[in-house]
Parts: C-alpha cells; structure tokens; sequence
C-alpha cells in the first residue's frame, strides 16, 4: 500500500498547532487566576481554613501534703434551648399602630411545637431526677414558659450548672438526643469548674477563681498561676470535602500540680475547735496557723468569719493579711530584745505597785490593777503575769532615749521582719521607727510621743499580721533559726516529683544563745507554773511553751467613742523540750470577759492534744484486760455490716438476722440488734445512726441530706413517718 506523504504531514502539522494552542490556554488562564483572580481565590482559601484557634490545657491539680486532692478542674455545663431553632424566619408585618410583627414559618412553628409538647412530660420527668432541686412540675411550668414566649436561650436546668453525669444523663432525654443540634435547638456552654473536695478546708489559702474566665484571683491558685495554668496548644479548621476537620498545630501542656504542705486531718482539727470556740462566744473572726518547726511548713491555717445567719465562713485570710495590734504576745519580742542586747536578766526584779503606773501622763493598768497589783516582781513573772506595767517599765527604763535601738532590735530577733510571702494581699509588719526633731530630740516628731515607747512594749502601735506572730515564735522553737513560713513542697506531674521547694532561712539566729535559753524558759514557765495565766493551754502528756496575748481593738469611731472588742490570742510551741510544732490561735470578740489564757488557750491546748495523738502509736493488747470481754458501742444503721465487722473481731451478737437495718443493743457479753423496717415512701428514723448510714439511707429515697457535727445523729429536721418528698432537704445533727 503507498502512503500519501503529502497526507500525513498536513495532519501531523495540525496535531501540534492544537497541542501549542492548548498549551498556550493553560498558561494563560493560569496567570489569569494567579493575577486577576487572585483576591477572590484567596478569600475562598480563608474560608477552608480558618484561623488558628487556641488548645486550652489542663489546669494542674493542688494535692495535700499527704497527696489528697485538694482543688482540681473538673467540667460542668450550661445548656440553652433556642425554642425557634430550624424555623424560617419570614418578613415582617406591621400592626395597625406601626410596630414590627415578627413572623415564622407556621408549619414549622407547629412541628416545632408538636415535638415539645409530645415529650415535654418525659423530659421534665428525667430532668427532676437530675436536677433534684425543682420538682416535675417546676420544671414542666420553666420549659412551657419558653417555648410559649418562643425563647432563643433559655436556660434549661433553672439555675445550677450541670456535672459531667448530669449532662450525659441530660443528652439522654428526648430532643435532646437528637444528632441534629439545629433542630434541637441545643446550646452546650462548657465550663472548667475548680472543685474542692474537702469542701471549706483551707479555702482561702488554696484561693478562689473567677469560674467561667478560667483565671485565678487569690491564694495558691493566684501565687502559682503560671505552674498550674500550664501552655494552651493551638489548632486551626480546615474544610476537606465539604467538612471541617479541626487540626492540631501545638498539644497543650498540662499544667503542674501542687503539692501543699496542708496536712488535711491536722487542718481538720484546727478548723473544728476554732469554731466551737468561736460559737461559745459569738465571736466575730478567729484565726489558727499551724507550722511545722524545722520546715517552717504550714500545716494547717484556718480563717473564719462570723456572717449573718450567725455561721462562720472563710472570708478573707486574716492570717496573712490582717493588720492587727498583737497584744500582750509581743511582750516577750520586747524582753527578748532587752535581754540580748544584754539589759535585762531573769535575775532582775521591777517594781509594778498596785498595778497602776503613771508613764508620762498616761495612766499604764495591769489586768489586776483592782486587786492591788503585783507590786515587786522579777523578769520571768512579769511575763507569767503578763505585766503591762513590768514590761512597759523595763522597756523604758533602758530604751527611753534610745527608742531607735528598741525598733532596730525588734527588727533583728524577726518580729519586724518582712516574709515575703507570694500571696496578692500579704501584710508585713508594721512597725514604726522613731523620727527626730531639728533639735535631736522627740519632743516635736511628727511620729513619736513620750509615751509611744511604752505602748508599743506591750503590744500597741504596731500593726502585726498572725503569720508574723508566729513565725517569730517558731524561731524561738528551732533554736533560734527563722526560716520562711513554706505553703509549697513542690510541684509534680502525673504522680511524679518535678521539684522541691527548699526550706528557706530567713536569720541562721535571731539573738544570742543565752537570751534564747533564757526567754525559752520564761516560756515554759509560763504555761507550766501554777501562776503562770497560760496553764489551760497546757497538757497533761506534754509539755507546752508560749505567751498569752490579750488587746483592746477599736472597731469603728476609736477606742474611746467607738464600739470596741477585743483580740484574745495564745502563742506557742510543743513539746518543750523537742518543738516539733508552733501554733497561734487568735480570737476576735465582744464578750464582755477576755482572757487569751482563758479562751484562746483552751483552743490550744485541744489542737495540741489531738495532733499530738496522732503519732502516738501503742500495742492495744498491753491495755487489755484478759480477764474481761469488751463489747463496743454500735450505732444504729446497717445491720449487715455491723455484724460483719463484730464476727471479724471474734465477738457475738444476736438479732437482726434477714434485715439491712436495725437498732443496736449493747450488753456485758455481746451486741443485740433489733430489726427496724423501713418503708420506700417515708422518713426513716435516723437517729443513734452514723453519718454513713444515715445518709445513706435517706439519700436511697431521693432525699438531700446536709450534716451538721459529728458522731451519732441525735437530731433530724424532717420528723419520721412523713412521706418523703423527693429532691427535699433533710438537715441532720450529729454530736
């Protein structure tokens, strides 16, 4: 076969004309797009990714001394209904008096109502089980309220946040387990909530944050933010086939937990005998911290304050913020400040009168001015006595024309001393130095007076917050050495130590040795003598050391024209003679009798005695009688597990068999139970029951139970035999 050459090349040649052509195209419409199209494909790039977003982290945790959890991040929920969710919005119309009528789609209006109303009664039903504080019908009135008001977001617990159960518990009920958010018309707001555990234990000292803003505002939370906070990662949005898939450009790192020196048990003890004092007396506010000596780790620190309703709260750390006139418990700062700059010996002897002493026109009074004083006394008995005249005297008699020296040297032993603590709000001492006048003397300082010396030894003129008080008196305790009062042991991160924070020395020694020796036996003497006003604050197992503190605190108007109280306060350290812990205890009141030694001592010495006691550790079978059978006291509750714990320790009992309740009989040989039935749909009777139980068992009938004491119930609000209302409040005393 011949080919046409002629052919063949005409068709070649208009194969690549065509090719060239398209080439050419591509080019073309390429730099089109990335020249004059440029703006628009970039706004359509936008639109797929969106911009970087922030990955938030996990707040870190703050753990006890002992590792128990203290505050943490947990998530609760807010969730809004939008009742018009997936309705047309259609033009308005106008009423006859000119205003806008806004108008829907009616059909979807009806369907939307339909879908409500159909399950309105299933939904209130579900939600008063989870949300027990309205009843069925308060929840069905607040869901009908917004959907006939065509609310867009309304709240749909009434109220209270949701926990993490409650709100899977809540995407359970119908409507709200529709896939399709838009036809729900649901609205979740999650929030990372700080929950404490231990409820009001230490509050202000681990601090408080501003809830849904994530940021904190006081305490630990705020002193250690940056730690806790941890670093948020980011993420950005990207559309991929018509959906966004969100793409992490960063993790977030958690945040470091805390480790306190809170010893919960310890804070336990402190908290509950502040408060039963502070009831005893109707007090205003009362203060305890608790440190250990050698570290200087704050074991227990408790701030309350007396509200309306006549209970007391954390309100503010008093402890480390409060400004106050110290009171007699500054005495012994004074003596020892004498004593070692070598002016004043135990050996020495004052003369007090009858208790009243004219200083430089001021009338200075001790406490038993009206039994016709001390008259002369040596140095340790001034302080014994809480002399204000002996110290004031004392004082007097060497700093008079030296005053600077006195200040200088109650900087020096560490009652002055600046702590540096890191929380927002910390006082330092105030304690005023002495100014001159052009001529040298103090006759016309703007700041001194001839008798400001004198107040000032006894405890006034200067404002001391608690922290500093006793961190003075811990000094004392550790043979001298201040160290910095520790809040933090150090940080970690999933159970493992990242950190330690070291035990910080403020003053290696705050005077000389022999003024240490000497005012540590002035000390003991005073809680120890048979004379001594700080005996209720010792113990019989140990001994105790320290100083009774009493003042006179203007509340309003001065001290003369105002309404005045006073500030009763115990300091000191146990046992003598190796301290192990120092404590203050500081009471604010209007009893018309104050005593530190009498009403803060006692406080002392029950915190002292119950921390004490829990290192104390003895074999029970060297205190066992084996000639007789100790049967124990059992309360009232569950008799299954009673008889389980009886028959594990070897003892008999008898009774109650078949039963889960039951009230229990004690006699000489074995424990008798007595069946109790308790009906579903009425109060049970709780009393002589434990808390465990009897929570337990009105909790099971949908009751809320709030406990007030310890020990056996002895009282309940709601009487038995009453028929139970679910989700009420049931109030029960234990004592």
């Amino acid at each position: 076969m011949k080919f046409d050459k002629k052919y063949i090349n005409t068709r070649i040649t208009v194969i690549v004309v065509v090719a060239v052509l398209i080439v050419i195209a591509i080019i073309a419409r390429a730099s089109y797009t990335a020249t004059v199209k440029k703006n628009d494909w970039l706004k359509v790039g936008a639109v797929s990714v969106s911009d970087t977003m922030p990955l938030p982290a996990a707040r870190g945790n703050i753990l006890s001394a002992d590792g128990q959890l203290m505050a943490s991040s947990l998530p609760d929920y807010k969730v809004y209904i939008d009742f018009l969710s997936g309705v047309e919005r259609l033009k308005d119309s106008v009423a006859p008096n000119g205003d806008k009528i806004k108008r829907f789609n009616p059909e979807q209006l009806a369907e939307k109502d339909s879908m409500w109303r159909t399950n309105m009664d299933s939904i209130c039903r579900g939600l008063a089980e989870i949300c027990p504080n309205h009843t069925f019908e308060e929840h069905r009135e607040h869901l009908m309220k917004g959907l006939r008001e065509r609310k867009r977001y309304w709240d749909v617990s009434k109220g209270p946040v949701l926990n993490f159960i409650q709100y899977n518990e809540l995407m359970k009920l119908p409507v709200f387990n529709l896939k399709n958010r838009y036809r729900s018309g649901l609205t979740v707001e999650p929030r990372n909530n700080r929950n404490k555990p231990f409820g009001s234990l230490a509050r202000r000292t681990l601090g408080e944050m501003y809830g849904a803003k994530d940021s904190a505002r006081s305490g630990l939370e705020l002193a250690y933010d940056s730690l806790l906070r941890g670093e948020p990662g980011k993420k950005h949005n990207k559309k991929v086939l018509q959906k966004y898939l969100s793409i992490v450009d960063k993790e977030p790192v958690d945040g470091y937990d805390l480790v306190s020196t809170i010893d919960v048990s310890m804070q336990d003890i402190c908290e509950s005998a502040l408060r039963e004092k502070l009831k005893e007396l109707e007090a205003s506010m009362g203060v305890v911290i608790l440190m250990e000596v050698k570290t200087g780790d704050v074991k227990a620190i408790v701030n309350l304050m007396r509200y309306d309703d006549g209970e007391y709260y954390e309100a503010r750390n008093y402890a480390l913020s409060a400004l106050m006139e110290p009171g007699s418990t500054f005495k012994t700062a004074s003596i020892l400040v004498g004593m070692d700059d070598g002016y004043i010996k135990p050996t020495d002897y004052i003369e007090t009168g009858n208790g009243i002493f004219n200083m430089y026109g001021a009338q200075m009074k001790d406490h038993n001015w009206h039994k016709g004083g001390y008259h002369t006394i040596d140095v340790p008995h001034v302080l014994m006595f809480s002399s204000n005249v002996g110290v004031s005297r004392l004082i007097d008699r060497y700093y008079h024309d030296q005053p600077e020296k006195f200040v200088e040297g109650l900087r020096r032993v560490g009652i002055g001393t600046p702590l540096g603590l890191p929380f927002a709000g910390a006082a330092n001492p105030q304690i005023r130095m002495p100014r001159r006048d052009k001529r040298g003397g103090f006759k016309n300082s703007d700041n001194w007076s001839a008798t400001a010396l004198a107040w000032m030894s006894i405890g006034y003129e200067s404002q001391i917050p608690p922290i500093s008080t006793v961190n003075f008196y811990n000094a004392i305790a550790n043979n001298g050495k201040m160290v910095r009062p520790r809040f933090v042991k150090g940080i970690s991160r999933n159970g493992e130590m990242v950190e330690e924070f070291p035990v910080e020395v403020i003053k290696p020694r705050i005077c000389r040795q022999q003024a240490l020796d000497d005012i540590r036996n002035i000390l003991y003497r005073v809680v120890n003598d048979k004379e001594g006003l700080g005996k209720r604050a010792g113990n019989p197992y140990f001994h105790v050391s320290g100083k009774t503190g009493t003042a006179q605190v203007a509340s309003g108007g001065g001290y003369k024209n105002g309404q005045s109280e006073h500030l009763v306060s115990f300091c000191g350290y146990y046992p003598s003679e190796d301290p192990k812990y120092t404590c203050i205890v500081a009471i604010r009141h209007h009893f018309y009798v104050a005593s530190g030694g009498g009403q803060a001592g006692p406080v002392f010495s029950k915190i002292a005695q119950r921390i004490y006691s829990k290192n104390v550790t003895a074999d029970i079978n060297l205190a066992k009688d084996s000639m007789a059978v100790h049967v124990p006291d059992v309360k009232n509750g569950n008799v299954i597990a009673a008889q389980y714990v009886l028959e594990n320790l070897g003892l008999k009992s008898e009774g109650g068999k078949g039963y889960q309740w039951g009230m229990a009989f004690r006699t000489d040989r074995h424990v008798e139970f007595q069946p109790v039935k308790m009906s579903e749909n009425v109060v049970p009777n709780v009393i002589g029951m434990g808390a465990r139980d009897a929570v337990s068992a009105l909790s099971n009938r949908g009751m809320r139970v709030r406990l007030k004491g310890r020990g056996k119930v002895t009282a309940q609000s709601i009487s038995s035999g009453i028929k139970v209302v679910k989700g009420q409040t049931i109030s029960i005393t234990l004592n």
